[in-house]
């Protein structure tokens, strides 16, 4: 049958789940959790925001996105993947010594990475001198990056906040994954960041706040920051860590660790489910 629009990106970003997954299994490591809850946002945003050539990776006008919580690189790689940029049988090569894929994404070796990341709370920053510099340069690309809602406890997060802000970057739109966890528990529990959205409203953003795994929201929103004049926009995204896979669903024990072979043949089976019932 033909697919709606809405089961179609629900579909690829279920296929870059199931991918992600297979590559955390095959390392024995990875970050999980994370991935999952961001596939949804990842997916909408390479199959309808972004403006890029998978063919030309390096396509000077293309818009640039930097995953700020590099960790989820095993999300971005499939959301690459399912988009065209190489094989998505590559994420089964994820962390192994000579894959293209390592553990946090590498802009010398990866199509499709805009900016090496890993290190928590430096990819904003990059992404507003990358939005400065279209600004300086009289270019009409955009930049997106994408943080986690642990992420933004960085002190440097909000320092490059302020500084997109201070130079009207309204071509710089950022994304909080909202899945309320991080590696040590709660994100209240460790270091609360909330109320995500007034904070950033103090530092002079537009904000949008929605269920990152609604794709009407998920299009309402980046149309709505494609109308922003003078100021950066945050989308801040509530989502479920470990989205898809029952058993690391909303449980922090899945931010850093692998499923063994059981839990990856259920895991495989769920999503699988999904799936089948997404493409009848």
């Amino acid at each position: 049958m033909e697919l709606t629009k809405k089961s179609r990106l629900q579909a690829l970003a279920t296929r870059a789940r199931l991918a992600a997954l297979e590559g955390v299994w095959r390392a024995k490591s990875g970050h999980p959790g994370g991935s999952l809850s961001a596939l949804d946002i990842l997916t909408y945003l390479y199959q309808e925001v972004l403006r890029i050539d998978p063919a030309k990776p390096d396509w000077e006008k293309r818009d640039r996105f930097v995953l700020s919580k590099g960790h989820a690189a095993p999300g971005l790689y499939a959301a690459l993947a399912v988009r065209g940029y190489f094989p998505l049988s590559d994420l089964a090569t994820l962390r192994h010594p000579d894959s293209h894929l390592q553990g946090h994404p590498n802009m010398h070796y990866t199509p499709g990475v805009d900016m090496s990341t890993g290190s928590l709370g430096q990819g904003i920053s990059a992404a507003v001198g990358m939005a400065l510099a279209a600004k300086i340069g009289g270019d009409d690309w955009k930049v997106y990056t994408l943080l986690g809602d642990g992420e933004i406890e960085e002190g440097q997060v909000w320092e490059a906040a302020m500084f997109a802000a201070a130079k009207k970057l309204d071509n710089l739109v950022a994304i909080v994954d909202n899945n309320n966890l991080q590696i040590d528990g709660t994100i209240v529990e460790v270091n609360s960041p909330y109320p995500i959205g007034e904070k950033f409203t103090a530092f002079g953003w537009h904000v949008i706040e929605i269920d990152g795994h609604c794709y009407d929201q998920l299009e309402q929103a980046f149309a709505e920051a494609s109308t922003i004049a003078g100021q950066p926009t945050v989308i801040v995204a509530k989502t479920v860590k470990g989205k898809g896979v029952s058993f690391m669903e909303n449980n922090v024990n899945w931010h850093g660790s692998a499923p063994n072979d059981e839990q990856y043949a259920q895991g495989v089976a769920e999503l699988t489910s999904t799936l089948n019932e997404l493409e009848g």
